[in-house]
């Protein structure tokens, strides 16, 4: 036996093995997704691969790690306080949830609480989307306490995505207005495009608005929205469908540059 443990992590989707001497030391990690396995030191290459031999599915290339690309140098000399990446989905209504979590006993739910469990729902939706050459972060901070729910970067390009709860109610858009249930029309729509513009305004490229109605009950339009898609949270892997507008290389980029909090400080 040479001691070599092999240790699984996943991350923002994507998986790796490491493997680890008997004191905690990494010697080498295995990416499945890019059927790799990046040796820190090529002594123990092969007891590397026996190691990994009841893992590896498939050819993988063998060597030492890859030189990092200008987009993941940016992202690694971010402070913490900077990174936005962390973030999870509802970070900011998290946050207020727990400063001010509000009365213990009250005659309807928190409206936050519903909001929250709603974007939470979206993100793990988009997590799900990583695999794919796909990046989201969630709850931007933007100038004037506004912020973009979900923000989603890859193939097909960039979304910027506003979550509205809409569970067991019937939901009516007629661009501006969205009409949740028996509630005022509200000119949602506005926001929404207003938002992907803020957006695309700091991070210098096209991002697009979508509006996402989380469980309603039925969706009436009564024509297509003026820019925006509107999709139910069903329907979020189309995003994914989409393709051909950006390479993997600007994909990075675009996500070291949206991740970094003095890029929206700045609108």
């Amino acid at each position: 036996m040479d001691g070599l443990r092999v240790v699984p992590t996943r991350r923002h989707g994507r998986e790796r093995l490491y493997v680890c001497l008997p004191d905690g030391a990494n010697v080498a990690w295995y990416d499945r997704e890019a059927a790799r396995v990046n040796l820190l030191g090529d002594d123990r290459r092969e007891e590397v691969l026996r190691a990994l031999a009841p893992f590896l599915t498939g050819p993988v290339t063998v060597g030492p790690p890859p030189v990092p690309t200008p987009a993941e140098l940016a992202r690694l000399a971010l402070h913490p306080d900077d990174d936005l990446a962390p973030n999870r989905p509802g970070e900011a209504l998290l946050v207020a949830l727990e400063r001010e979590p509000g009365p213990a006993h009250r005659l309807r739910p928190d409206p936050r609480r519903r909001a929250l469990a709603a974007e939470q729902a979206t993100g793990e939706a988009l997590d799900r989307l990583d695999g794919a050459g796909w990046h989201t972060l969630h709850s931007l901070p933007l100038p004037g306490g506004d912020r973009v729910h979900h923000l989603l970067i890859g193939p097909g390009g960039l979304f910027a995505l506003h979550v509205l709860p809409a569970r067991r109610h019937r939901v009516r858009v007629a661009d501006p207005l969205v009409t949740l249930g028996r509630g005022a029309p509200l000119p949602l729509l506005r926001r929404v495009r207003a938002d992907a513009d803020r957006a695309s305004y700091a991070l210098t490229a096209q991002v697009r608005p979508v509006l996402v109605l989380v469980e309603p009950a039925r969706v009436s339009l009564t024509g297509p929205p003026r820019s925006v898609r509107v999709l139910t949270d069903r329907e979020l892997p189309r995003l994914a469908r989409t393709g051909g507008m950006l390479k993997p290389a600007d994909v990075e980029a675009l996500h070291a540059v949206a991740r970094d909090r003095a890029t929206w400080a700045r609108l």
